[in-house]
């Protein structure tokens, strides 16, 4: 392991010598009386920290300094001075040239070694902060690229249905979900909305994508997938909760079954038939609500409707001037759009972008339509 190294710059021979015979007995020291010199030093010997005094010729301790950032920014100065004059100002200068301290001549041993190790103690602790917010983005980017493989693609066709889905996240790792698959039946759809976001967040979509598909054994019965995400959010704390609903669509028969966990109410409509809300069946699911008979599954009958939308509430929630988008925003885009599809998702995440005024999303926006045959 080599000792950190320190420049030293001082035209006073005398003054060189002591700060080298100080240094020299914990550190890689070498010292230099020209400015010039100290600049063909620094590439050669890459110090850690430079000492270097304010008063020389050809070349000024700030102007060093400015010129050792320039070949490294993040290289650390001690600034000395024999002058007593100017001391205000020229302490004013050493801070907006952004040295790590300013010391005045003459000075105890005792202070220069302190203030040595102080800044070479803050260095080390400054590079594993750095190593550490490193290998935290490599591992969010990691969890990030881990949660897109959950999401189906955007556009998928199951027997007869058609199914369309958008997911914007408003942070790196989002706490929506959506999935859908075929079952025997005809159609099965999912979306979730976990709280929070981030690492935690990223987990229990994780849960919950699990669950859905583990239903499989039991055809995707919307209340199976229920009580397998119950199951599996137990060893979470109260705090922790989902939203979701998921249907099943029978083809034969037109009939959905349906669970809704405290979600914002789904929309369904036809070329015929005005929208129509599908509400919860249930609150949401939390540890907080251990039992299951809390939801209810259940069954309708489609008359002329074979258009779904589901969405998450970060649609709901966005603000604008008079408010939120709400209800009312997905209603007037139904009505503009009534063919759904892709062009219904990307004209509903565009109001909500307008109504927005452009700020930044404070939650994700997730929706999923369906084409029902």
């Amino acid at each position: 392991m080599r000792l950190p190294r320190i420049l030293v710059v001082d035209d006073d021979p005398g003054m060189l010598r002591a700060v080298e015979r100080v240094l020299s007995q914990d550190y890689e020291v070498a010292g230099t009386r020209l400015p010039r010199e100290a600049l063909r030093i620094m590439h050669e010997f890459k110090p850690d920290l430079a000492v270097v005094d304010v008063r020389m010729p050809e070349m000024d301790g700030f102007e060093l300094t400015h010129q050792l950032k320039s070949i490294r920014d993040d290289m650390d100065i001690i600034l000395m001075t024999g002058s007593v004059h100017e001391i205000d100002a020229n302490l004013i200068r050493a801070i907006r040239e952004k040295a790590f301290y300013f010391l005045q001549k003459p000075f105890d041993r005792e202070v220069l070694l302190t203030l040595v190790a102080r800044c070479l103690e803050l260095r080390r602790l400054e590079k594993e902060n750095r190593r550490h917010l490193r290998r935290l983005k490599r591992e969010i980017a990691d969890a990030r690229a881990f949660q897109q493989t959950m999401l189906p693609a955007e556009h998928g066709r199951i027997g007869n249905v058609s199914v369309f889905a958008r997911y914007t996240p408003c942070s790196e790792l989002g706490g929506d979900l959506y999935d859908y698959v075929g079952s025997s039946a005809g159609a099965a759809l999912l979306i979730a909305d976990v709280s929070g976001h981030g690492a935690s967040a990223a987990m229990l979509t994780g849960i919950v994508k699990s669950a859905f598909r583990s239903a499989g054994a039991d055809d995707y019965s919307p209340l199976s997938v229920l009580e397998r995400v119950h199951t599996g959010v137990r060893a979470f704390s109260d705090e922790r909760f989902i939203s979701l609903i998921c249907m099943r669509w029978f083809a034969r028969g037109s009939k959905l079954e349906y669970v809704s966990a405290g979600h914002p109410p789904a929309v369904l409509w036809g070329k015929a038939s005005p929208p129509t809300f599908i509400d919860a069946t249930g609150p949401i699911i939390s540890p907080a609500f251990p039992n299951l008979s809390l939801w209810k599954q259940e069954t309708l009958q489609l008359r002329g409707q074979d258009r779904v939308l589901l969405f998450t509430d970060g649609i709901l929630e966005v603000h604008g001037d008079t408010g939120p988008f709400g209800l009312e925003g997905i209603l007037q885009e139904i009505s503009k759009t009534p063919g759904g599809g892709l062009e219904l998702l990307d004209r509903i995440l565009q109001s909500v972008r307008n109504y927005s005024g452009g700020r930044p999303l404070e939650d994700d926006c997730t929706l999923l339509t369906a084409n029902l045959g």
